[in-house]
């Protein structure tokens, strides 16, 4: 986390919205198209675009739906596990948690005071803490806010934070970052010096390869029809190019999970998970991925830390860590 959204005020007693059930998403991309086209921007002198309402602020609310069932996702889990590569039994890894809080998160973004377009934001990284197994049967609690709306040198990044609840306790957090380009909040001409720019990057090395992954060119709409993320960028070839892509792109969660089912049991049952996203994945496509842990005598020991890359040019995907807790 940067030091700019550790000094980020915490927002007090936001108000709870309970939802019957978890929504669909297919509903609310329909919604998501039509509130993007509805939020105004301006331009400044020097052709910077902002927000329309002068206080650019988040929903102050908490989605929530409680007793979600999970008895009768046995045949989904599966099929999930199997896309991506984890060990079929009855657990649900962290990857298939985040598809189903998901829609929660979305719904909080195609609201008609969140103030930037679902259209057009990019998935920058994840952060996720698996603190206890969670198994097929469990009756789940769910919830999903946004915080920490901060400038960004090639935009504004919020943070959309889902978390899963069994038996009363926390089971998992994750913080899904997002970045809209060309967007800028009011206060940066008062106080330019708040500015959150992202870390440098090191350049990549590529290391040596511990696995190679082919991925076709249905993989966008295998990993689509399992999420329910079926954005046009990952299903359509006319889609993506409508977004600058030259093909369809792979999904960064598919990407994420597929490295993390790679880790395997070695995580254990509670681990923390992270991931930032650099080039897509262009479909179909081939993925050099490395996975390294740290030998146990290190400090912190056992971290396993992965990678993955396009061979040719060298260009890195993704990277991230795995932490058993």
């Amino acid at each position: 986390m940067t030091a700019a959204a550790q000094e980020a005020p915490e927002r007090r007693n936001p108000r709870l919205v309970t939802l019957p059930t978890l929504p669909g998403l297919g509903g609310l991309y329909a919604k998501g198209v039509a509130s993007s086209g509805r939020i105004a921007v301006t331009r400044s002198p020097v052709g910077r675009v902002l927000p329309g309402p002068r206080d650019v602020v988040l929903p102050d609310v908490v989605y929530r739906v409680a007793d979600v069932p999970t008895a009768d996702v046995t045949e989904h889990l599966t099929t999930y596990q199997r896309l991506v590569g984890e060990r079929v039994d009855d657990t649900l890894p962290a990857g298939y948690l985040h598809v189903l809080a998901f829609p929660l998160a979305t719904a909080l973004m195609v609201r008609g005071d969140f103030p930037l377009p679902l259209l057009g934001l990019v998935h920058v990284s994840n952060a996720v803490s698996l603190h206890q197994p969670v198994r097929v049967g469990d009756v789940l609690e769910v919830r999903a806010t946004a915080e920490n709306l901060r400038a960004h040198r090639r935009g504004v990044q919020v943070d959309l934070v889902t978390e899963v609840s069994t038996g009363g306790e926390l089971a998992y957090r994750g913080v899904s970052t997002y970045l809209a380009k060309g967007f800028g909040l009011p206060s940066e001409e008062e106080a330019p010096s708040q500015r959150t720019d992202e870390a440098p990057r090191e350049d990549f090395v590529p290391p040596l390869p511990t696995a190679r992954w082919e991925l076709g060119s249905g993989t966008g709409r295998a990993y689509g029809a399992i999420s329910g993320d079926r954005n046009p960028i990952h299903t359509s070839a006319l889609g993506a190019k409508a977004f600058g892509f030259p093909r369809t792109i792979a999904h960064g969660m598919y990407t994420a999970a597929r490295a993390l089912a790679e880790v395997g049991a070695a995580r254990g049952d509670a681990y923390d998970w992270t991931v930032e996203f650099e080039k897509p994945v262009l479909l179909p496509g081939t993925v050099q991925v490395a996975i390294t842990r740290t030998p146990d005598d290190a400090a912190p020991p056992g971290i396993f830390t992965y990678a993955g890359w396009n061979g040719r040019s060298g260009k890195r995907h993704f990277s991230g860590t795995v932490t058993p807790r």
